[in-house]
């Protein structure tokens, strides 16, 4: 069976988040429905990370298997016009070897929170950074975050319900950077921990207010324990940016560049 990987970009806003929930709208939910429309049969779609309500993503990756071969770009542009006017788009799709997995494949994922520390609010940007109305010393924070770079135990920085069956993570980088108004906090990881990079970002921003020191930050990790974390950050302000696969020679081409067939047949948490 074709398997087929897709790169997806989506506003997190009105969705419970990516994976499908007992109510409301998902946006692995929303794929599937319109995969059924386009190839008129039912299949489920892998994200490679689960994102929360609310958690946008530039570039989550998501893998499907349909029965029969179709053009990889006639499968970008069913799914777009089926996925309207929901705030969803597929960016690309390319076909894939069988044993390509979004999830379990994927070597790195790479995150962005949006800080927007200015005594006005957001008007264009609502929804979509964390907006705080002072200003936060980014200087700090940098110099703060190094001390989560590496490989630890996370449990400070876990959320109660999260299923990980180890705390052990190896953070790859955390920086801090300023962008004009906006403070930008870049988190890459193989895997994370639910509401790792929220709860992370929730206690950078007590060092950015004053509030909490380097020392502070690094006691917080030292601690492992989740009541020593600070108030977990809003999803609003974080992006699944990328996610990195060591094995593209797994990739079959691209179904443009495959002879067309006579006759065409028709995505959990920080």
């Amino acid at each position: 069976m074709p398997r087929y990987r897709l790169t997806i970009e989506y506003d997190g806003t009105p969705f419970v988040g990516w994976q499908i929930q007992p109510e409301g709208t998902s946006v692995q939910g929303a794929l599937e429905s319109a995969i059924t429309k386009l190839t008129g049969v039912s299949a489920g779609i892998r994200g490679a990370g689960r994102t929360d309500a609310g958690v946008h993503a530039r570039g989550q990756v998501a893998h499907v298997d349909i029965e029969k071969a179709w053009p990889a770009d006639k499968i970008r542009d069913g799914l777009n016009f089926y996925l309207k006017p929901l705030p969803i788009v597929v960016l690309d799709c390319t076909s894939v070897s069988p044993d390509f997995d979004a999830r379990f494949s994927a070597t790195t994922r790479h995150y962005l929170y949006r800080i927007l520390p200015r005594r006005a609010p957001p008007a264009l940007e609502r929804h979509r950074v964390w907006w705080i109305p002072r200003t936060l010393n980014a200087e700090a924070m940098r110099e703060a975050a190094a001390v989560l770079v590496g490989r630890h135990d996370f449990t400070t920085f876990r959320a109660s319900q999260c299923q990980a069956k180890s705390p052990l993570r190896t953070l790859d980088r955390l920086d801090v950077t300023r962008d004009g108004e906006e403070i930008c906090i870049f988190a890459s990881a193989r895997s994370f921990l639910h509401n790792q990079v929220r709860s992370m970002v929730g206690s950078l921003k007590l060092v950015g207010d004053g509030k909490w020191s380097k020392e502070d930050l690094a006691q917080a990790l030292a601690a492992q324990n989740r009541a020593a974390c600070g108030p977990v950050a809003p999803a609003a302000g974080l992006y699944l940016m990328s996610v990195d696969y060591d094995r593209p020679l797994d990739e079959a081409p691209r179904a443009s560049e495959q002879p067309r067939k006579p006759s065409p047949p028709s995505v959990n948490t920080l």
